[in-house]
């Protein structure tokens, strides 16, 4: 393991204030370093991968797909989420099935962790809303989520109070900039990193007072998972599909197996109004793993793909030792 003797003077400039980029800058800020956040939209954030996430904190169901390295940094960053936001919902998550897909709900049950099995009966003790919809359901009580489009201005002005400034529509590289560079632009990266691209991930925003769910649900779906997530002001937020396209948008056959799974959740949700249809691309590498690049002064944080708001504060914690301490993860970071 590396080791530096001290703090480095220069500034400390990131490039991307979605959520790769607003942890950055926060763990940085907090550390002493003079940080200034720079994005190239404005301070609405409406073209950012982070505006349409699901915002799941739920690193015990990603096991069941996802590599070792998405629930070790996953885990690592719900105690961040916890320390920084102590607001943030914990509230768990359920996985429900009908029963054709009960081969896939047992097996979800076989390949994850930290999860109790409820009954009927217990379901409808923790969601009365979900009464009588499903014989059993598998309970995370140590997983939370979080709503991208209020949680994103609360980092920001946690990053403000920490001392770090924030230039929205401050369209910039790395070559324009001094000191270190943090590079979380996504699959605005490619022009150097064009290994990357972009997976679709679409959402459909609904209202309704007639359901009340405190936790989100995920419903077992032959090609993805679904997700029925509470948001404030009775919103509900479908998603999301995992498309390997990138045009932009929302298809007629991804709205319909969105809207009907939500209805299969509960019926009440057939009267309910659409808010929004939207999309977003998110940023993978072939393998589907992040990755901390270094050249020198120069860092990029890329790749979170769908574990964005999950892993995103570990890989900030990550970033913030090496530049301290010259310390190496092996199994995130890589010279360029």
């Amino acid at each position: 393991m590396l080791q530096t003797t001290k703090r480095p003077d220069s500034p400390v400039s990131i490039i991307g204030a979605g959520i790769a980029g607003a942890w950055q800058a926060l763990l940085f800020a907090q550390a002493g370093h003079a940080v200034t956040l720079h994005e190239r939209g404005d301070e609405a954030m409406t073209d950012a991968t982070s505006h349409w996430a699901g915002g799941m904190l739920a690193p015990y169901c990603e096991a069941e797909v996802a590599e070792p390295i998405i629930s070790r940094l996953g885990l690592r960053s719900l105690e961040v989420w916890r320390r920084e936001l102590p607001d943030t919902p914990f509230n768990g998550s359920l996985v429900v099935a009908h029963p054709r897909e009960r081969n896939d709900f047992e097996r979800f049950a076989r390949m994850t962790e930290d999860h109790r099995r409820l009954d009927a009966a217990g379901l409808a003790a923790l969601e009365p809303s979900l009464e009588g919809r499903f014989r059993d359901a598998l309970f995370f009580p140590a997983e939370g989520h979080v709503e991208p489009r209020r949680v994103l201005p609360k980092l920001h002005e946690r990053i403000r109070a920490a001392g770090g400034t924030i230039k929205f529509c401050s369209d910039v590289t790395a070559n324009d900039l001094d000191g270190i560079v943090i590079d979380c632009r996504g699959l605005g990266a490619r022009d150097e990193q064009p290994e990357l691209r972009g997976v679709k991930g679409e959402m459909i925003l609904i209202e309704t007072a007639e359901v009340q769910l405190a936790r989100p649900v995920r419903l077992m779906h032959p090609r993805w998972p679904l997700y029925v997530i509470p948001r404030e002001d009775n919103l509900f937020m479908l998603g999301a599909t995992s498309i390997e396209t990138e045009d932009t948008g929302v298809s007629v056959r991804s709205a319909l197996e969105l809207l009907g799974a939500a209805y299969t959740v509960h019926p009440a949700f057939g009267e309910a109004r659409i808010v929004e249809f939207g999309s977003g691309l998110r940023p993978a590498f072939p393998d589907n793993l992040p990755r901390i690049g270094i050249r020198g002064r120069r860092i990029t944080v890329n790749g979170l793909y769908r574990h964005g708001f999950l892993i995103a504060p570990a890989l900030a914690e990550l970033t913030l030792a090496y530049v301290e301490r010259g310390q190496i993860d092996n199994e995130v970071m890589r010279c360029l």
